[in-house]
């Protein structure tokens, strides 16, 4: 290269770099991810807030509202449905003015266990929030995803509306007990560490009734009634697994003389039990809550899946205390993928429960972290 094409070349360059550090200088620093708060053990003058916290949390995490019943069509059959909705707060610029930021995520999961079909019907849904077209709002539940909603209205009631692909559901929950508040007055911890933990509550024996509706295969669609009962869990977290942690089980059981249980296990990556909790509300309204040496899950007959190969335990024992529960599921193939929403394959079904060979109540049973270890 001649030599005086050199030096102009070198000084074009020499300038170019004066110019981006003059415009990296005055350019604002990024902005770091955002730092999500953690969750700890409330103070004996610390409480959860209802109805403030029956609705979002958006600066945690990860939050879910789940719903999971039985309900009976008029002919007499047992169908047990599953809706739920998780926000997530991803890592993102909060400085960032786009209103196409992705400040939260809204995903929805929906599934319909039909002993007459054999396996579970299910759908999924995601969208980022804004636009009024997907949301969770603060101050009460009020959850969307396109024409997937949940909302509780004034008079206390939940209404679910959706329509996913093979059904639509159109239901109200009526409260007919008090929130029961998981763990230590709402601080629900998951491991060893404290940290490691979710606000979390639950709402029992909530009384269902309304309509769904069989779609899909070319049929004509059929609005069933139904009634049942439905059982609905709300927690936020900022850290809710463990490192060492590979899933859960976890049951939330209506029992049949109005109590309630719940219980779950989170399972290690090497296979053992990592911490376990246990409440149940005795049908006196009385609340026994058990520590995780006083809860075990065992499994007594495990299904292999046909499309993932896992081995899911779906009957199980459980035993809280001195008390011994049988835990059977509807049918074996109650698998749900959500790959193309959280990512994760897992097993979430309605069971029966017995107690001393005697049907005690309806509830669903969830296994996480059966095909691969959990990330949430």
């Amino acid at each position: 290269m001649p030599h005086h094409h050199a030096g102009l070349v070198a000084r074009a360059l020499a300038l170019l770099a004066l110019l981006l550090m003059t415009l990296l200088a005055g350019a604002p620093a990024l902005a770091a991810p955002p730092a999500y708060p953690p969750v700890t053990p409330l103070t004996p003058d610390q409480s959860l807030q209802f109805p403030r916290d029956l609705g979002a949390h958006p600066a945690y995490k990860t939050e879910w509202w789940y719903a999971t019943g039985w309900v009976k069509t008029p002919d007499g059959k047992d169908l047990g449905y599953q809706v739920t909705f998780f926000r997530v707060a991803p890592p993102h610029d909060p400085a960032n003015p786009s209103r196409f930021a992705p400040r939260q995520l809204i995903i929805g999961h929906a599934a319909l266990s039909d002993p007459a079909t054999g396996k579970l019907v299910h759908d999924q849904r995601s969208a980022r929030e804004g636009f009024g077209l997907a949301y969770a709002k603060t101050g009460d539940t009020d959850v969307k995803l396109d024409d997937w909603r949940m909302l509780r209205k004034p008079d206390g009631a939940y209404h679910v509306t959706l329509a996913a692909s093979g059904f639509t559901l159109d239901l109200t929950l009526r409260p007919r007990q008090p929130v029961m508040l998981q763990g230590e007055r709402g601080y629900s911890r998951k491991s060893p560490d404290p940290l490691s933990a979710s606000y979390y509550y639950s709402e029992p024996q909530l009384e269902t009734s309304g309509t769904i509706t069989r779609t899909g295969n070319g049929a004509r669609p059929v609005a069933l009634a139904v009634t049942g009962v439905t059982w609905l869990d709300h927690e936020w977290s900022s850290a809710y697994l463990d490192p060492d942690a590979a899933g859960w089980d976890w049951v939330g059981i209506n029992l049949a003389d109005g109590g309630a249980l719940m219980a779950f296990h989170m399972r290690s990556k090497t296979g053992g039990k990592l911490w376990a909790h246990a409440t149940w509300r005795d049908a006196s309204g009385k609340i026994t809550h058990y520590a995780q040496d006083q809860v075990s899950f065992t499994p007594q007959r495990r299904w292999r899946s046909p499309r993932t190969n896992a081995e899911y335990p779906v009957a199980i024992e459980l035993a809280t205390g001195d008390s011994v529960w049988q835990i059977a599921p509807l049918q074996d193939d109650q698998e749900l993928d959500s790959r193309r929403s959280t990512g994760a394959v897992y097993w979430e079904g309605a069971v029966t429960v017995q107690r001393d060979g005697v049907l005690a109540g309806k509830g669903y049973l969830e296994l996480t972290g059966y095909v691969r270890p959990m990330k949430l």
